[in-house]
């Protein structure tokens, strides 16, 4: 049994990346929310005054999440997947849920608004951490167990998720449980024979619902539709374009006048684009994935594999979901609602990514040993 004796403190690269990237999110809140602030609140604060609100409260829960013996978690894997399953049904299938752009994605809890997809990619990945765990051989026969297990959990939440609908998260969670089980024996077969498996019924029924076959016209043609249905991702590109290389200058965006939606959200990257110009954009990358490439060599020295499995897991759904963002805004993929993490407007995603960052600074207090540079040792692949 490995010792859990913490004798580092926490890393300290990842807490300086995850608060510069909150001042730059909250910087650019400041600047893209100033306009619709003012127009739907008569206050230009508003909503940088909102988000630093839920950045104080998710700054509360992620040092109680970097408190907690990590150890202690595995201990809440399976009340954690059955509280999100009965929120997610709760948000769907009852009048508490609240709608938003055509989707049920919110529900009232206790005077609060909650977010249960955001609840079930934090509960998805500590399941998947204790049952991969505690299976640990994934060959021969040895894979029918906790397939057996996940298999089934795994396709009602994403068809949960779905129902909403919010496909985007739904490929966030999709992508997450497969880069976990890419870190077991399960054999390569598996992971090709569900490409068609999962990715036919998919486009099925993407063409079979009207607005996301419309989304994936517009993006293979949004030009065609730039006064209607591509009106979103064609000002997005203008708001590139008119950035340049340098930008415009911070707050001097136009794009933010109405004409961009959900700029101080979903597409705040555009914003970011406009105003800060490639230099901005290529900076806030960089700063994504120092953070990660950073939480990612920690996690490898943790001293055992539901710590790593943890980890790498966290680390991952955040990394997608930044890729699934930026793919989204510069028309790399279709349209689909999700956030920037720590960038974009929205007190659920603020919450939730802080928890998970919490919980990976709490497994950087168990490393082997404090890494002196970055890319001094190859990180270790978690093993089974």
């Amino acid at each position: 049994m490995a010792k859990r004796k913490l004798k580092l403190p926490i890393d300290f690269p990842i807490l300086f990346l995850t608060l510069a990237l909150l001042a730059f999110g909250l910087i650019m809140i400041l600047s893209a929310g100033a306009v619709r602030g003012f127009n739907t609140q008569q206050n230009s604060y508003f909503f940088v005054t909102q988000q630093l609100k839920w950045t104080i409260v998710g700054a509360f829960f992620a040092i109680v999440a970097m408190l907690i013996p990590y150890t202690f978690l595995r201990r809440l894997a399976g009340i954690g997947i059955l509280i999100s399953m009965v929120l997610l049904i709760a948000v769907i299938f009852t009048d508490s849920g609240i709608q938003a752009n055509g989707s049920a994605r919110w529900i009232k809890l206790l005077g609060f608004t909650v977010q249960p997809s955001e609840v079930a990619k934090l509960a998805m990945v500590l399941f998947y951490a204790h049952i991969l765990d505690r299976y640990p051989v994934m060959r021969g026969k040895d894979w029918r167990t906790p397939l057996g297990i996940l298999l089934p959990i795994t396709i009602l939440i994403l068809a949960l998720v779905y129902k909403q609908p919010d496909l985007g998260t739904a490929m966030v969670l999709a992508l997450t449980c497969a880069v976990m089980l890419l870190q077991t024996e399960l054999p390569t077969f598996w992971f090709v024979a569900a490409v068609p498996t999962l990715g036919l019924p998919l486009v099925y029924m993407i063409h079979r619902t009207e607005y996301q076959w419309n989304r994936i016209l517009v993006w293979l043609d949004p030009w065609k539709y730039d006064m209607d249905l591509g009106y979103q991702i064609t000002n997005a590109e203008i708001a590139f374009g008119s950035g340049g290389l340098f930008g415009v200058g911070l707050g001097r965006s136009m794009q933010k006048y109405g004409f961009l939606p959900e700029n101080h959200t979903d597409t705040i990257f555009a914003i970011v684009g406009e105003e800060l110009g490639l230099i901005g954009t290529v900076f806030l990358i960089l700063l994504f994935v120092a953070l990660y490439a950073r939480a990612y060599y920690v996690i490898s020295g943790c001293p055992d594999r539901f710590g790593r499995l943890l980890g790498f897991g966290l680390i991952s759904t955040l990394a997608i979901q930044t890729t699934i963002n930026l793919a989204v805004v510069t028309g790399v993929l279709p349209v689909t609602g999700i956030t920037l993490p720590l960038i974009s407007y929205g007190g659920n995603s603020l919450v939730i990514t802080l928890v998970k960052l919490g919980l990976i600074l709490n497994l950087s207090r168990y490393r082997k040993k404090t890494p002196t540079l970055m890319l001094a040792k190859r990180p270790q692949k978690i093993t089974v």
